[in-house]
């Protein structure tokens, strides 16, 4: 197996500044990051592929994540107050697919989050489907967070994961 090492680290340097953006809470500029039409997928049972008629933690398209991040600005939701920080670390990044413009890639995600004096872990397989852009390097088609707990609750999570 030949692997492309550029593109490697293209990709990695672009979800390691989306990573950065979350943890920094700057969603501004990360909902610039996305396609229109793009999907951001956290599936309740990871091992389900068919999102659309499955029950989802989050399937949001364009207007959902511009709702979510309102919420998350304006501190008017319960679970925003008080705010998460949040460390990311993304590793074991693989590309699965790199043909006709959309490169899909898979890697490892470990989050804490230390809230209301409790320090919480997340991780999670991520599958990113990225298509080049000239502005950003890449615009995100859609983002599927599968979590290893996925079977613990995530109420009450104030991010994005």
């Amino acid at each position: 197996m030949k692997i492309d090492v550029n593109l490697v680290n293209e990709v990695t340097a672009f979800i390691w500044a989306e990573a950065d953006m979350l943890d920094h809470s700057d969603y501004q500029t990360w909902l610039a990051l996305w396609e229109e039409q793009g999907q951001y997928i956290i599936p309740i049972d990871p091992a389900l592929t068919d999102y659309e008629n499955h029950l989802n933690y989050a399937y949001d398209n364009h207007h959902m994540r511009q709702l979510r991040v309102e919420r998350l600005e304006n501190g008017e939701a319960i679970s925003t107050s008080p705010k998460a920080n949040t460390v990311r670390s993304l590793s074991r990044v693989r590309i699965l697919q790199d043909q006709d413009g959309e490169i899909v890639l898979r890697c490892a995600q470990n989050l804490r989050e230390f809230r209301k004096e409790n320090l919480r872990h997340y991780t999670a397989d991520v599958i990113y489907h990225l298509v080049r852009n000239e502005e950003h390097g890449f615009k995100i088609r859609r983002k599927v967070i599968n979590l290893i707990n996925s079977t613990d609750t995530l109420a009450g999570i104030s991010y994005i994961l």
